[in-house]
């Protein structure tokens, strides 16, 4: 299991190597934001570790070229950074979680294991809610046959929904758990939830996404079971 870590402070680079390799991780380390990219462009890596300030190319600008160029290895953003804002651009550029520093080392490696467990499920599965069909390899989305196009959020949070259909997620779990900012603004869920419906739903006379009114919202496919809802292809990409 290949680990990228792109951190210019030595200190900390050394104690997050030394852990990972201490878990039975193998670790290949840069400290250059322009090496940082091309090596993670040139490797086959499980997971990213990225900082923010870096020398010759800041971490937002990584990421948003790996996405760019449809690298989709989870990203996990390291960095002293830590306002609001800091975060929801971390995000939007393609990050899958960001962290502050000072951090607990334990709680780096919880979200660690946590990044790596989702990509080996979005590897292996293919999502299916009614007509709804969602291809966890390559990020796409298609109802009745017709191509979606979400923005990074849209899909997490349409993901979330339909990987536990009749399961209910409240505003709070989706801001901490799916889009990891507990910071968001409570109407923020709404809006983006409002604007799934619009791509998922809008001309389909079966309604997928509903609301649980005062709790969430949830993903089912009308006429069936929750249990019958979903359909899981475990084929294993390559």
């Amino acid at each position: 299991m290949k680990i990228l870590l792109v951190e210019d402070e030595p200190g900390i680079s050394s104690m997050i190597c030394e852990g990972l390799e201490d878990a039975g991780y193998s670790v290949d380390t840069e400290e250059d934001g322009e090496k940082g990219l091309q090596t993670a462009i040139d490797g086959n890596y499980q997971l990213i570790i990225l900082d923010v300030m870096l020398p010759s190319r800041d971490g937002w600008s990584i990421c948003e070229t790996l996405r760019l160029q449809r690298n989709r290895v989870p990203i996990l953003m390291l960095t002293a950074r830590d306002t609001v804002q800091d975060r929801v651009h971390g995000l939007d550029t393609g990050a899958d979680d960001y962290m502050p520093k000072p951090f607990d080392f334990r709680e780096l490696m919880a979200r660690v294991r946590a990044l790596i467990r989702r990509d080996k499920i979005h590897k292996s599965r293919t999502l299916r809610v009614a007509d709804l069909e969602i291809d966890t390899l390559e990020r796409k989305v298609r109802r009745a046959g017709e191509a979606i196009h979400l923005s990074h959020r849209e899909y997490d949070l349409l993901y979330a929904l339909a990987a536990r259909p009749g399961a209910i997620l409240t505003r709070e779990m989706i801001q901490e758990g799916v889009w990891m900012n507990e910071d968001a603004f409570s109407n923020t869920v709404n809006v983006y939830v409002g604007m799934l419906r619009k791509k998922v739903d809008a001309g389909h006379d079966v309604k997928l996404i509903q609301t649980v009114r005062g709790i969430g919202y949830s993903i089912v496919a009308p006429g069936r079971g929750d249990s019958g809802s979903v359909e899981h292809d475990t084929t294993i990409a390559n």
